[in-house]
């Protein structure tokens, strides 16, 4: 089992960073109340004292020196913006400590659900690798073993990324030139057999030697998504066309279908976690784009680019990734 200490401190470290600033505008709305109710009371005093009243007869008065009554008022209220930080910061804890156990138990699921496919995937892996000992490697299904071979290792990367974090020895794939046209025809043709069995033409074309200064395993993820979606939402008959190109300055891969395009929802906000549209699909449930577009602009914008849709409409919708293109030394 993975040690749970290190992802704790990592989490307590997050969480004590959430209680301080939760705690310092509690105390901070909290002081401002005091000061200004003792500035109220102040003032109200003062403003007593400069109107005395006639003296009676046999009566008995209190003198109050002004100087000492603002002391007074002074140190009350340096006490009770003290008090308001502690009683902030007691409660920023105690609202944060439910989240803080939400954290653990997310890190626990995914380190026990990371562990748990491991296994399998290392024995899929090796039991392709027996089946091509028994096939040619330039044979059709050789070639297929090969290609299942190349996605059961790129799932058992995602694994293994989603293990490190979960652990806290994540860090970030380094970035590389890359070569987009090299990394978009090989999305493509993991991803043909599928549009075959569909019915959808599946096309790839590449202009120039893109190249973008990437992690290669991010960039397939990104392409990825953006060709997942397009067979999605594109009907038996339909066309895919994926595009690898490069100017000057940049590196595009573009993906255009001939599906019903986007409606029911903001083209732009396609790209956020788990958008859906507001018209009704099969089963009367509303479309909904899942985690893969989002994915799909962050890993954009972390290598310095972006994600968009160029176009959408009845007879199909365009998406495109763009890229700073690499400078060569």
């Amino acid at each position: 089992m993975t040690e749970p200490s290190l992802p704790s401190r990592q989490d307590q470290a997050t969480l004590r960073k959430a209680s301080q600033k939760i705690a310092l505008r509690i105390s901070a709305a909290c002081a401002l109340l005091v000061l200004c109710l003792l500035a109220a009371a102040t003032t109200y005093v003062l403003n007593q004292a400069g109107q005395p009243e006639p003296l009676e007869a046999g009566a008995v008065y209190a003198y109050l020196d002004t100087q000492d009554l603002i002391k007074a008022m002074v140190i009350a209220g340096i006490a009770g913006v003290a008090l308001a930080g502690g009683v902030g910061w007691l409660s920023a804890r105690s609202a944060i400590r439910p989240l803080g156990e939400a954290l653990a138990l997310q890190r626990r699921f995914v380190q026990d659900a990371s562990h748990e496919m491991r296994t399998p995937l290392a024995i899929l892996d090796a039991r392709i690798q027996l089946a091509q000992r028994s096939t040619t490697p330039d044979s059709p299904y050789g070639r297929q073993l090969s290609s299942i071979r190349s996605d059961t290792a790129a799932v058992t990367h995602i694994v293994n990324e989603l293990l490190e974090s979960a652990t806290g020895s994540a860090h970030e794939p380094l970035a590389v030139p890359t070569n987009v046209a090299a990394v978009t025809q090989d999305v493509v043709e993991s991803l043909s057999h599928l549009a075959a069995e569909r019915g959808i033409r599946l096309e790839y074309t590449s202009s120039g030697q893109p190249q973008a200064l990437v992690a290669p395993q991010r960039l397939h993820r990104a392409i990825l998504g953006l060709a997942e979606n397009a067979l999605a939402h594109t009907p038996a008959g339909g066309h895919i066309a994926v595009v690898a190109a490069a100017n000057k300055h940049h590196a595009t891969i573009t993906v255009t279908d001939t599906g019903p395009g986007i409606t029911g929802i903001n083209p732009d906000r396609i790209f956020d976690r788990f958008a859906r549209t507001s018209e009704e699909r099969a089963g009367n449930q509303p479309r909904s784009f899942g985690i893969g577009l989002s994915l799909v602009r962050e890993i954009a914008v972390a290598a310095g680019g972006s994600a968009e849709v160029l176009s959408t409409g009845p007879r199909g919708t365009c998406m495109r990734i763009t890229l700073p293109a690499a400078t060569s030394h």
